[in-house]
């Protein structure tokens, strides 16, 4: 295949933003899109390389691995054996967990499933993943698994029919990223058939270029790198990614493919030598940012400055001179010190059991808490939360929802203070639930209930049958509680307003005083972190959250509480300010943890909460 210098310029377009995008700067806010340039570009090379190889009768699966393994695996191995002191060195439990997990999905390229489980690609937890941008490199494997093996079987087809096939593809593709950023964002983000439209525009530019040639446009190749610098510095993490939004850069990328000509003032920008260079070491470069800027986030107790991640973002490349030079080129192709593709292949085999056998070993030590000394106290799993409810509690009344809650399980059940009728009602989920021990401790002279369900404590929601039937015929007016995890139970469907209405207007007729309560803030890293720390600093510090991501999981349901609250006259309490300041919220208070998991409340926590709502309804009676 013909070299071409502007697309090694091309690549380097597309590293630096999603570095600086990385490292914080606001003004490369869509530096991201810079993955979805090295999609198209990977798809059109690839795709040019195996239609030559057919073309000329040489191609060889085997030979495509091996170039492949050659291309990918020396870099990525070697920056993963370079994060294992580190992670070892600075982790605390359940990251040396979760990034053990990584070290198993890496190996086999099956990242971007994992990142797809744990978080969103923009979540602040997402951060402190060194291995999270591997998830990139997983979809274009799995690409390369896939596609050499479809363009072998249809090509004898005909180039034409072939071409439409990958349209149809694409277009198959691109209809299923728009469906899914609409019902699953952050599954969408990195999933490969979500992503597969992308790559297909590099080979749909391919066929093209190999019937037609690069033809020659200054204007339209002025057009395609101006709508890629269009979506750096415009697009956010708001922008729906993958989605039609994308077509900007990915169109941009196709016409400098299809008209960048060496004559055209793009591609003579694209081919001057420091933008060549950087895109000669951008895969390197590309594999040293996140391990640098994940590793210097974990460390320091405050968000890293401008001035540091600029000077890991200047690291990243130097390193990225060093092992292009020292691991890349010397196994790139015939020339490469392993020969024999058997070593080869042999060789890889070894480094991915080795990786995926050092995660596993790791991930079943259960992040080897024991090298840390404990400096919070509180309890931080369910089985210590659950014994104190049964101590200090009966099982609830009356027969029907005592019988309904036997059949819920061990975790989801019913339970109340005292026998007998009931004042006090906590009604939701989970999250109803662990407020029960608070208002037990601060109002000892109210018989309080708790009854949960999995689903949303909604009228209409059938499963919550039998609770309705027995509070719209009590004949005691009591007080009930309407709260949920509303972040996880609203992700899918938002039906907040209708759902409570209908309730609250139904409880409220049959004589009960309804209170809508808020939740407290969801953290990423489990609390255990916060116990198994290097000192009391280090665990506020790595167990908080900024106001304003508190604020942001709020918005799913805070003004739509408000605005039921006033409708119906009833009372919203809000309820994360006991764990926040102005700037900023903690599952920590002084030297004890207030949280069991990443979003339920502990004993203490729960008797914080729970003096916080006796405190706000007193104010309010």
């Amino acid at each position: 295949m013909k070299y071409r210098a502007e697309i090694d310029g091309l690549r380097a377009v597309a590293v630096v933003p999603v570095i600086l995008f990385h490292a914080g700067f606001e003004m490369f806010s869509g530096g991201f899109i810079g993955v979805d340039v090295f999609f198209v570009i990977s798809g059109y090379l690839i795709t040019t390389i195996l239609l030559e190889d057919i073309e000329k009768q040489r191609f060889s699966i085997v030979r495509f691995y091996e170039r492949r393994v050659r291309r990918i695996l020396p870099a990525l191995f070697f920056i993963m054996f370079i994060c294992l002191p580190f992670a070892w060195m600075w982790m605390l439990p359940s990251q040396i967990k979760d990034f053990s997990k990584s070290l198993l999905a890496v190996s086999f390229f099956l990242s971007n499933f994992l990142f797809m489980r744990e978080s969103g690609y923009f979540a602040a937890s997402a951060e402190e993943k060194p291995l999270l941008h591997t998830w990139s490199l997983a979809v274009e494997e799995q690409y390369y698994l896939i596609f050499p093996v479809f363009l072998l079987l249809v090509i004898r087809l005909g180039q034409i029919r072939v071409f439409w096939m990958i349209v149809a593809l694409a277009l198959l593709s691109l209809s299923l990223s728009e469906w899914g950023w609409r019902n699953y964002p952050s599954e969408n983000f990195f999933f490969s058939p979500s992503r597969a439209w992308e790559i297909f525009a590099g080979s749909i530019a391919a066929f093209i270029v190999k019937k037609k040639g690069v033809r020659s446009s200054n204007t339209l190749s002025l057009i395609g790198l101006s709508a890629i610098m269009l979506a750096i510095f415009s697009y956010d993490q708001d922008t729906p990614s993958p989605s039609v939004y994308l077509l900007l850069p990915v169109i941009g990328v196709v016409l400098l493919i299809l008209f960048a000509s060496k004559d055209t003032f793009a591609a003579k920008l694209l081919s001057m030598k420091l933008f060549v260079g950087i895109g000669l070491i951008s895969y390197s470069a590309y594999l040293w940012h996140q391990p640098l800027f994940a590793f210097a986030r974990i460390r320091m107790l405050e968000p890293p400055s401008s001035l540091l991640m600029l000077t890991l973002s200047l690291v990243s490349l130097v390193l990225a001179i060093f092992s292009w030079q020292y691991v890349e080129k010397p196994f790139r192709g015939a020339e490469g010190r392993i020969k024999s593709k058997t070593s080869l292949f042999l060789i890889a085999l070894a480094g991915m059991v080795a990786f995926s056998s050092l995660g596993a070993y790791w991930y079943f030590n259960d992040g080897f808490h024991n090298r840390f000394s404990k400096v919070l106290s509180g309890d931080v799993h369910h089985l210590e939360f659950y014994q104190y409810i049964d101590e200090r509690s009966v099982d609830c009344e009356p027969k029907e929802i005592a019988e309904q809650a036997f059949k819920w399980g061990q975790f989801l059940r019913c339970k109340q203070t005292k026998p007998g009728d009931v004042d006090w009602v906590l009604l939701g989920d989970s999250h109803a639930e662990h407020l029960f021990i608070g208002l037990a401790e601060s109002l000892p002279s109210k018989n309080i209930a708790f009854y949960i369900l999995p689903g949303k404590p909604y009228i209409s929601n059938k499963e919550y049958e039998s609770i309705f039937n027995v509070l719209l015929h009590s004949n005691k007016p009591k007080t009930i509680l309407l709260t949920m995890h509303y972040v996880a139970q609203l992700r899918k469907d938002n039906n907040l307003f209708e759902g409570f209405s209908a309730t609250i207007n139904n409880l409220k007729n049959a004589g009960h005083n309804v209170v809508i309560v808020g939740d407290i803030p969801r953290y990423e890293i489990h609390p255990e972190d916060c116990l198994y720390a290097e000192n009391v600093a280090q665990s506020v510090s790595v167990c908080s959250l900024a106001k304003e991501d508190v604020l942001s999981q709020e918005r799913v349901y805070h003004d739509i509480l408000i605005s039921l609250s006033k409708l119906y006259s009833v009372n919203y309490f809000s309820i994360s300010d006991p764990l926040c300041n102005e700037t900023k919220c903690s599952m920590v208070s002084g030297e004890e943890i207030l949280y069991r998991d990443k979003h339920h409340l502990n004993i203490p926590g729960s008797i914080l909460i729970g003096r916080h709502i006796a405190k706000l309804m007193h104010s309010y009676q």
